[in-house]
Formats: C-alpha cells, structure tokens, sequence
C-alpha cells in the first residue's frame, strides 16, 4: 500500500514534536524553573540556541517542556472524548430512532450550540485556572464529536448482512457494537482523533495565552505567547517561536489526518487507482 505524502510529511512533524516532549520528561538544555535576569533576552548562542526569555529562561528549554504540556492535555481531553463519545455513539446507533438515541443527540446538539472556546473558557474561569481544569473543558467538546461520528458510521454498518447474521446468531447489540461495528468503523475514529488532537493544542494554547491554563512554573506554548507581547517589537523571537511551534505542530496532525483518511478509506484507495 502506498504511503500517501501529506501521511510522511505530518508524521515526520509531529514526531519531531512529541520526541521533544518525552526528552523534556528525563533532559532539557537548561533547568526550565531556574530565572536569570543577568541573562534576560539574549541572542542566540553562548549555550542557549535560542537565547533567553525576559526572565534569562532557556527558549529551547521552555519549548521542549511547553511541547510537554500541550501534547499531554490535548492527549488526555482526546482520550476523555472518545473513551465517552464512542459508547455513547454505538449505543445510540443500536437504539436508532429510541429514546436513549434522542438523548444523546439532543445533548449533542445542546453542546454544539455554544461556542467551544468560549465555553472551555467559562469552564476553567469557574473550576479555577489549571492544566487538570483545561483537560475537562477540552474532553467535554471532544465527546459529542465523536458520539456522532461513531454513531453515522455504525448506522451505515448495522444494516449489512453480516449484522443480521450475527444477530441471528444471538448476539445483543452491546456484544455486536464492539465485535462488529467498531472495528469496522475505527479508521474513521482513527482520523478524527487526529483533527481533535490538533483542534486540543489549539485550545490549550487559547487558554493558557489568557491566563486558564496550566499554571506557572509548568511552561506552555500559549503562556510563552502572552508573556511575548509586552516584548514583539523589542525581540520578536520570543513569539515567533512558540507561535511557530503551534502551528507545524497542528500543521503536522492536520496533514497526518488526511494522510490516514486517504490511506485507510477504501473510496478514496479505489478512485487513486
């Protein structure tokens, strides 16, 4: 099977990324908490690759641990979405037309008539400013898009005859959810938890620029944004650097999902050949 090049090229970017991450758990060039002021916005070179911060901070240090931080939320309200959305999508689809179906879409639709950000951001004002709270906020949009998601996918699956048969075999619609139509509708899962992963690096770095998210000392993409302001005209590279980290990242998730949507849909493989 042929690799599609939009799947290379976002999966080449996003390891960079996310091998930056797991390396700030165990090493960063500099301590990430220690402030300096004698060093304070130096040019880069002389130990720092991408000089210092306003407060003599390593850059590269604060990337490499800001990486950390946004991966492992949007990782997580990913996992809360799906872990939740997915069930509540196959039980719907399995009761079509019931009454634990209108639940869960209605409720779908009562969350997708406010905006996200603006929700997210209500959220954390309430429960208070912090990574966790960020996570919550994140997880809770991601799980009617994957409620729907896997519910259009497992209805166009249960009227195929190897649905009958297994129903006819005896099996309840629990037990043929997850033997039949999940696997046969993971790719689509597959491709949209990519699209969630990178919409979640994006919240978060909302939330955090605003002062929502993870707190300090834990860097953060979007803080290192906010604390850059006061300083663009002075040394711009203060934000074009976390703010071009973002976006390769995002970049990369985006190009990695459409890589896998070609590669994994069977429409797409027949109309390339």
């Amino acid at each position: 099977m042929r690799v599609p090049v939009q799947l290379g090229v976002g999966a080449a970017l996003t390891a960079v990324f996310a091998l930056a991450a797991l390396v700030s758990f165990v090493w960063t060039p500099h301590d990430v908490t220690q402030i300096a002021v004698s060093q304070k916005l130096q040019a880069p070179g002389g130990g720092y690759l991408f000089g210092t911060d306003h407060l003599g901070r390593d850059v590269l240090s604060l990337l490499m641990a800001g990486a950390r931080t946004s991966i492992a939320v949007a990782l997580v309200a990913v996992g809360i979405g799906a872990g939740i959305g997915v069930p509540l999508g196959l039980l719907a689809a399995a009761g079509r037309g019931r009454l634990l179906d209108e639940v869960v879409m209605r409720g779908n639709d009562l969350i997708f008539a406010f905006p996200s950000l603006v929700i997210a951001i209500l959220i954390t004002a309430v429960l208070g400013p912090s990574a966790i709270n960020a996570i919550i906020a994140i997880g809770i949009f991601n799980i009617p898009v994957f409620a729907r998601v896997a519910r259009g996918g497992a209805l166009s699956i249960w009227p195929r005859d190897f649905i009958m048969a297994a129903r006819a075999a005896g099996k309840g619609a629990a037990r043929i959810s997850a033997e039949h139509i999940l696997p046969n509708i993971a790719n689509l899962l597959i491709v949209q938890a990519t699209i969630q992963f990178s919409l979640g690096i994006l919240a978060e770095a909302a939330l955090s620029y605003i002062g929502l998210g993870a707190q300090p000392p834990v860097p953060s993409w979007g803080r290192m944004l906010a604390e850059a302001q006061t300083y663009f005209y002075a040394d711009p590279r203060l934000a074009v650097l976390p703010g071009l980290a973002i976006v390769l990242t995002v970049l990369g998730l985006n190009l990695m999902g459409d890589g896998l949507r070609d590669m994994l849909d069977p429409r797409l493989r027949r109309d390339a050949l």
